[in-house]
């Protein structure tokens, strides 16, 4: 299913862009409650975003409520429970102005999942995914593929992070080490 996001008129005067719609981008939280650490990092990093993505691997539901403080797009991810798998998709196909994103968070070892999102997702500008805890903002095959690496958990990169996309004429995605 794709779901269609129309850019309110404040982005726009005379027919032009005024400005970048700008996307928050977390995964891998691996949280079993909404922390202190969380909250400011929500605070500092996502509260005045447009748009709050999460690729899955969130744990417990307070964490989606939480979040849902902005408009929210989440997938869920091989370590969520039942009841996060039942209110959550597998993947998710946004369209945002003329860019198709697609939000996955993915499966199995870190060796070829680019490649594996890649071939689950087809026909997209930009992929959102997770799973590996490693941040990526790279371009494969004409597709922005971008892991925000992990804000809470884990960090087999040696730092916990999150990410933004920007869109305007073109998508723009940045990582941010926390």
């Amino acid at each position: 299913m794709s779901l269609f996001i129309l850019l309110p008129q404040h982005f726009f005067a005379e027919g032009k862009r005024l400005m970048a719609f700008r996307i928050g981008v977390i995964s891998d939280t691996h949280l079993r409650q909404v922390t202190k650490q969380f909250k400011r990092l929500y605070e500092e990093f996502l509260a005045d975003k447009d748009l709050v993505i999460h690729a899955g691997d969130i744990v417990c539901e307070e964490v989606i409520d939480f979040l849902s403080q902005k408009p929210l797009k989440a997938v869920c991810g091989n370590m969520d429970p039942f009841e996060l798998r039942k209110r959550l998709p597998s993947k998710e196909i946004l369209e945002i102005e003329e860019f198709t994103i697609g939000i996955i968070h993915g499966w199995g070892p870190s060796a070829g999942l680019e490649q594996r999102v890649l071939n689950e997702i087809q026909n997209a500008d930009v992929i959102v995914y997770g799973h590996s805890h490693h941040p990526a903002n790279e371009a494969k095959e004409g597709v922005l593929l971008f892991n925000p690496g992990t804000a809470t958990g884990y960090p087999s990169a040696g730092f916990n992070s999150v990410g933004v996309l920007e869109i305007s004429d073109t998508v723009q995605g940045k990582i941010i080490r926390l």
